[in-house]
């Protein structure tokens, strides 16, 4: 099968499936990411080519088996080709690793990573739905559309990969595009989610596509007039420094963070900073912070698809003392009293779910942060 019309069966097998990942490697088989978080190699599958209803009203289908083989060196370099297109391909010749996205026939867009190891080029592609869900899709709760309105503050959405950060990002965005007259620029690598202005004007830029580094077109932008600026990833001390600085000069700041809850990312945004530094960056960051969602995704126990458990943290004159004093450990308290006033832990979000039997109890205990205070919650 030629390599074209095997990207067109895979991404059509993903696109009805939901599946969220695809991996292709050199001497290997396809391999997709399934719905129950497993990975899953297609060695065969049987699609459906023809369904149609006989005179009995009994649906018919025709299907016929397709047979994988493993990918080839030459297969694999054709792919990354057609995907990230011939120019591309010949920067990631001589970078080793290429950042990009593509779009495959109006259906959904893929954000894609190349990269080199042992066995050759490998591809690894995530999907990125062409649909922008809701705040209410992904049940975000009405005290974040409070928070897309200030006209200040640093917003961020934290945990590790594949727990749809930039889907949160992008549900505020639209959120705000479709409500408000704002000049929102995003500053992404890739552009996943595209945006049509709406109410507000939204300016997408790219790196590399559009400029050389999140620190370029964060200082650019303090030029071209944003109400909103979403910045794809703090992934570097001149980043977090840009964004906070771009949060204390009348600017909402939209961002994600690689950490595992709401706590960590107040830490490690602190102890990116040199010690000289870290007092004067515990004063803006508390007096810049107005919301920590960390999230992740967990497999339901009663549907085939997953579900975000999050822990939040709203910025009020108790956290901001904690953060600049150095005592954010006591944040995890706050947090715990603070319930009235939309902040949560994560412990307590995965109790609710699973005594709404939406998650089971192996995956509770599996999560949790404090197993001896989760028994208890379940006991009362």
């Amino acid at each position: 099968m030629e390599i074209k019309n095997l990207l067109k069966l895979i991404f059509d097998l993903t696109h009805e499936k939901r599946y969220p990942d695809i991996h292709l490697n050199t001497w290997s088989f396809p391999i997709i990411r399934n719905n129950n978080w497993e990975l899953e190699r297609l060695e065969n599958i049987e699609i459906v080519k023809k369904e149609f209803v006989n005179e009995n009203w009994e649906t018919i289908k025709e299907t016929e088996k397709i047979e994988f083989n493993k990918l080839t060196k030459e297969e694999i370099s054709q792919a990354i080709k057609i995907i990230a297109w011939t120019e591309w391909y010949e920067k990631f010749t001589k970078n080793f690793e290429l950042d990009t996205s593509y779009k495959h026939e109006n259906k959904d867009n893929y954000r894609v990573n190349c990269y080199i190891d042992t066995a050759w080029y490998s591809i690894a592609l995530r999907i990125i739905p062409t649909k922008i869900p809701t705040i209410e899709d992904l049940w975000l709760g009405e005290s974040i559309k409070e928070l897309c309105q200030k006209e200040k503050w640093l917003i961020l959405v934290t945990w590790p990969t594949w727990s749809w950060k930039s889907t949160n990002l992008a549900a505020m965005i639209d959120y705000i595009n479709k409500n408000y007259k704002k000049h929102i620029i995003t500053i992404e690598d890739p552009v996943e989610f595209v945006f049509e202005s709406e109410k507000s004007l939204i300016n997408q830029r790219e790196i590399w596509n559009h400029t050389f580094s999140f620190n370029d077109a964060i200082r650019a932008s303090l030029r071209e007039d944003p109400d909103i600026i979403m910045v794809w990833e703090m992934r570097d001390l001149e980043t977090i420094k840009a964004a906070i600085t771009l949060a204390e000069t009348w600017h909402l700041v939209l961002s994600t963070l690689h950490t595992n809850d709401s706590v960590q990312s107040v830490d490690r945004i602190i102890d990116s900073f040199p010690a000289s530094q870290q007092d004067q960056i515990r004063m803006q960051f508390a007096m810049s912070l107005i919301w920590i969602i960390s999230q992740r995704l967990l497999p339901r126990s009663n549907w085939n698809w997953r579900i975000p458990a999050r822990e939040i943290l709203i910025s009020n004159d108790a956290v901001r003392n904690l953060i600049i004093t150095w005592k954010t450990h006591q944040l995890y308290s706050v947090i715990e009293v603070s319930s009235k006033s939309w902040m949560i832990l994560m412990d307590k979000y995965l109790t609710l779910l699973y005594q709404k039997w939406v998650i089971d109890k192996e995956t509770l205990f599996s999560c949790a942060r404090d197993r001896e205070w989760i028994e208890m919650l379940i006991n009362e």
